[in-house]
Order: structure tokens, then C-alpha cells, then sequence
């Protein structure tokens, strides 16, 4: 007899609504698969055999993140396909940052209401985002919440392992004065600092849909741009010259992040005239009277990861990027201070 409850479905809770969710995910499932991948979706754990070929002492690193209130973006275009892919960013950009290549993903939804096509559509960005990650996604949980949650609501967070011989570590004791930035630019404000674009821009009264002429695009199209994931182009670039330590921008902006990636005694001194700022950023400092501060303490500004590499191999890490689609750039250099970041 097929599992079904007449009782919990007038609870609120279709656990038949789960099944189909979970016929309508396999496809895209199916796409994230690597040879190491055991089991199918739907068991009780998620299961990758480790090919460690190569690796003399490995190690495992693991992240888990969420997508935060750009959810709400999502829900109010009523476009699901891409958070997905911001969610497994958030993860995987944070593992790479380590030197280590993402393994799988797991993801996990809490819904008001399980709506089966909806939450395919949100699995089908977490599956491009494993896809473009390299990763395999490997298990999940969706989570029906009635009466904790309004029923077009959702949240979505994720978690991601990968591995990394103990030699290949990044080690940002090896840095030294002198030592360059090389700025990976974002595809926009990526996944962070959403409370404050929405307040903003009055996001839940804005008109969506219009095309701005500074961004060349509708407001929520370039709000809702997913976030880069640069783990594809970043392990080629370790095969290629050797990266000191490597920074993800994100929450906290350049004030927060560089410094996590940088020596004791050590600061980054960026001009601001070499950041490459995208058309939103100064979008939302005009419109938002923001402080330059404050927008370099609070988003990427157009950069969604450093690199830090000896002066020597700089040229070859940027030829490196660009040749893997990523238009690098040297964005400043190390200097003997604790300042953290001295930007100018």
C-alpha cells in the first residue's frame, strides 16, 4: 500500500506532494553525477566513494551557507531556477578558498506549503550550480512547515565537502610584503547585503521589470543575477602557479574577508580607482546615500574573489584567468601593516 495520511494532509503536511518532488528532481539530479556517486536520491544518506588517486594525506573540508533574504527577490519575480545556483556558490566559493575541489552537495528546503513544480525548479539551480561546481549532488531534505510558514514561502541553505591533499593546503603564513592581489570580478551583488538593497530600493513597492538605463537591465534581473562560482577556474589556476591564499567576498565586504586570507602584520592596500565597480553598486550608494565606507564594509563592489600570488607569477595568474573565461586583474598589493585593509 503507497504511503499516504488523510490525517497529516489536513495538518497541512501532503506527503504525497513530497514523493513527486522528489520524481520531478531526479533529472536534474541526474546531471550532477560523477563516477564516484554510489546511491540514488530518496535514501537515507547520501553516499560518494573517494578516488584518491594522487592524494598522499587527505582532507576534508566542509561549508554550509544559505542564500539569506535574496530569497525574497525570488519569490516576488516568482523565478526559482537560479538560487539555486547562489546557494551552492555560498558553499562551494568558501571550500576553494581552502584549495580544496568540492566533492557533493546537499541541500535542504523548508517550504510553507511542498508546491512539487517549485521545488523541482529551486533543485534545478542547486543541480546547475553542482553542475558548474563540478560536484555531485548527492541527498537533500525538503521540510513542509505549515503554520510556521506562509505557504508561498521557502528557505533554502546547503552543505558541501571537499577534499584536498595536506601538501596543498593554502598556507597564508607564506605571504610576504610585496606579495599581489588578483581581483576575480562578480557577476553583481551575488548573495549578500540583500536586507540593506532592500531597503534600499524599497524592493517590495519597486518596479521589478523596467529596464534601468545605468544597468542596462531590469532591477530584479540584475538583483537576482546568480551568484559566480569560481571553483572550475580557481583549481586550475593551483595547477598552474602557486596561490598563497585566497579570499571570498562576501558578507562584509573587503573589510571583513581580505583580511581572513592575510598573514598577522600584513594588510591589503587597494586604491579604490583600480576596483572595477559594477553599475549596481554605485546604483545603491546613490540611491541609498551610503557612505564609501560602508559599501566596501558591506558588498563585493564587483569583486567576488581574491587571489594572493608572489609578484613574479602575477601576470601568469591573470593570463591563467582570463583564459579559463575570468576577466582577472591586479586589484593591489601586500604591505607591512595591521590594518587589515588600507583602501585609497
Amino acid at each position: 500500500m503507497k504511503s499516504y495520511s488523510e490525517s497529516y494532509k489536513a495538518a497541512g503536511v501532503d506527503v504525497t506532494a513530497g514523493y513527486k518532488s522528489v520524481e520531478l528532481m531526479k533529472a536534474h539530479v541526474a546531471r550532477t553525477k560523477t563516477s564516484a556517486g554510489i546511491d540514488e536520491i530518496g535514501g537515507f544518506g547520501g553516499m560518494l566513494a573517494l578516488d584518491l588517486t594522487g592524494i598522499e594525506h587527505p582532507v576534508l573540508v566542509s561549508g554550509t551557507d544559505g542564500v539569506g533574504t535574496k530569497l525574497k527577490l525570488a519569490m516576488m519575480m516568482d523565478k526559482h531556477d537560479t538560487i539555486g545556483i547562489d546557494c551552492v556558490a555560498m558553499c562551494v566559493n568558501d571550500i576553494i578558498c581552502c584549495g580544496a575541489k568540492p566533492l557533493l552537495f546537499l541541500d535542504y528546503i523548508a517550504c510553507g506549503k511542498n508546491y512539487p513544480e517549485k521545488i523541482a525548479e529551486i533543485v534545478s539551480g542547486v543541480a546547475e550550480g553542482c553542475v558548474q561546481a563540478g560536484c555531485e549532488l548527492v541527498g537533500g531534505e525538503t521540510a513542509e512547515h505549515p503554520g510556521l510558514m506562509p505557504e508561498d514561502e521557502y528557505d533554502l541553505a546547503g552543505y558541501s565537502t571537499g577534499i584536498v591533499d595536506r601538501s596543498k593546503v593554502l598556507d597564508k603564513n607564506t605571504e610576504q610584503a610585496g606579495d599581489v592581489l588578483i581581483a576575480l570580478p562578480s557577476t553583481g551583488v551575488h548573495s549578500n547585503g540583500f536586507s540593506l538593497v532592500r531597503k534600499v530600493f524599497d524592493i517590495e513597492n519597486a518596479d521589478l521589470t523596467s529596464v534601468v538605463p545605468e544597468l542596462g537591465a531590469s532591477l530584479g534581473e540584475t538583483l537576482l543575477t546568480p551568484t559566480k562560482i569560481y571553483v572550475k577556474p580557481m583549481l586550475n589556476l593551483f595547477e598552474t602557479v602557486s596561490v598563497k591564499a585566497v579570499a571570498h567576498i562576501t558578507g562584509g565586504g573587503f573589510y571583513e574577508n581580505i583580511p581572513r586570507a592575510l598573514k598577522d602584520g600584513l594588510a591589503a592596500k587597494i586604491a579604490i580607482k583600480d576596483v572595477k565597480v559594477l553599475p549596481i553598486f554605485d546604483l545603491i550608494q546613490k540611491k541609498g546615500g551610503i557612505s564609501e565606507h560602508d559599501m566596501f564594509n558591506t558588498f563585493n563592489m564587483g569583486v567576488g574573489m581574491v587571489a594572493v600570488v608572489a609578484p613574479e607569477n602575477a601576470e601568469k595568474a591573470i593570463e591563467t584567468l582570463k583564459a579559463q573565461g575570468i576577466e582577472a586583474y591586479r586589484l593591489g598589493e601586500l604591505v607591512e601593516s595591521d590594518e587589515g585593509v588600507i583602501l585609497e
